[in-house]
């Protein structure tokens, strides 16, 4: 039987003890309590799912203060260690919490305010993400720039004191309950791929923002296209120094593939053994090659498992951390939960057989494994594809010719 992994942080210290029980109680009262009807809600494919209610969640854990525990305490955080936050996931994973509505704000906006905004810019919006009062979305892919960032042609240009910003942007999850989109946008004419870009926060009631749901394979609409046709925002709302957006974006994308991973793989441990569950209850298991994907499955999360571990220290253990590696790092870990996540999705549907080709009698729903499956094809996709990682290790690490560009 496939058991979920033990925890990670490897401390005995009386302080992360002391930690993990308060998190774990916390999360029991709440989970057997107000929030019971929440437990493994929400997540990829499934962000429709009380959507409200999973809000009054965040709100709760604040609250609590459990979130953004990382953070400097004067920013409303704990100052909490690695150990400490790798224990929050790990229990937060193994409780069937459900799925955070304000991911992008605490995991990814929050983060790189701290690392490169203003003062101003802290007091401003840190408190909003801390106490989930402001909901954020990214604005980085386009139709003609999915993966490859540096491609952006939404534009802005400064007239008086606030930006002006035109373009479309797509594949923008929970872009229609946001209140502020991080852009990245072309700020200097005439300037191409890394060069001339910013950093904007932009909010998205106005005028000028217009959202279109995407209807996905899965019948939701998590992601979005948002057009902006002289969307305004003000002067000093860049990130960093104007013409500098693409430092501060890949500053962005190295926390999205940072400590919340850790939690991830719990929840595919929890995934994977409750597809074991459904092979030795159907018989599946008893195929061979079956058996042996499920094998390759659990050694797969565990180097997952490893690799995020080692990286996460490499950047806590005071040793400065060089470009290059960190953009190496961050696409392995890529790379590797996402190709693993889809494989599992595939197997799910061999596990099913012809039954897993039929949708639900009632309301023509689909269940658990076909939503999963569905959405896997595109692990490989969003958040950078496979194809653009492997251009990043080959060239950036490994230092071998550059793929021909047009």
């Amino acid at each position: 039987m496939i058991q979920t992994p033990e925890p990670a942080s490897g401390t005995t210290s009386e302080a992360d003890i002391a930690f993990r029980s308060e998190v774990r109680e916390w999360l029991a009262e709440a989970l057997n309590g107000q929030f019971s009807h929440l437990r493994g809600l929400g997540g990829p494919g499934r962000e429709h799912e009380a959507f409200e209610e999973r809000l009054e969640w965040d709100r709760a854990l604040a609250a609590a203060g459990l979130t953004c525990l990382g953070w400097p305490k004067e920013w409303g955080g704990r100052d909490a260690t690695l150990a400490q936050q790798v224990i929050f996931h790990e229990e937060y994973a193994k409780a069937d919490a459900p799925s955070r509505v304000s991911h992008l704000g605490e995991e990814l906006l929050g983060p790189t305010v701290l690392a490169f905004g203003t003062q101003e810019q802290k007091q401003r919006f840190l408190p909003g993400i801390r106490n989930v009062t402001e909901l954020w979305c990214q604005g980085y892919s386009e139709p003609g720039a999915g993966s490859d960032l540096a491609a952006v042609s939404t534009s802005a240009y400064l007239d008086g004191d606030e930006w002006s910003i035109t373009g479309q942007k797509v594949w923008t999850s929970l872009a229609h309950l946001s209140d502020w989109c991080f852009v990245v946008a072309r700020t200097e004419k005439g300037s191409s791929r890394h060069h001339g870009l910013s950093y904007l926060l932009v909010p998205m009631k106005q005028p000028g923002v217009e959202v279109r749901p995407i209807i996905q394979l899965t019948g939701t609409a998590e992601f979005n296209e948002v057009y902006f046709d002289n969307a305004r925002t003000a002067a000093d709302l860049v990130v960093g120094q104007p013409g500098d957006g693409w430092k501060v974006a890949m500053g962005t994308l190295t926390f999205e593939r940072g400590i919340s991973t850790v939690g991830q793989q719990i929840r595919y441990a929890r995934e994977l053994a409750d597809l074991e569950a459904v092979a030795r209850k159907n018989g599946a298991i008893d195929d061979a090659v079956v058996a042996d994907r499920f094998d390759k499955a659990w050694v797969g999360l565990r180097v997952l498992r490893a690799h995020v571990l080692r990286t996460l220290e490499s950047g806590h253990d005071g040793a400065s951390v060089d470009a290059r590696t960190a953009a190496g790092q961050a696409s392995v870990t890529k790379l590797l939960w996402a190709n693993w996540h889809r494989d599992l999705g595939e197997l799910a549907m061999d596990v099913l057989g012809a039954p897993g080709l039929i949708a639900d009698a009632e309301g023509d729903d689909l269940n658990a494994w076909q939503r999963m499956f569905l959405f896997t094809r595109a692990d490989t996709i969003y958040g950078g594809s496979n194809e653009v990682q492997r251009n990043i290790i080959s060239e950036r690490v490994l230092g071998l010719p550059r793929e021909a560009r047009p």
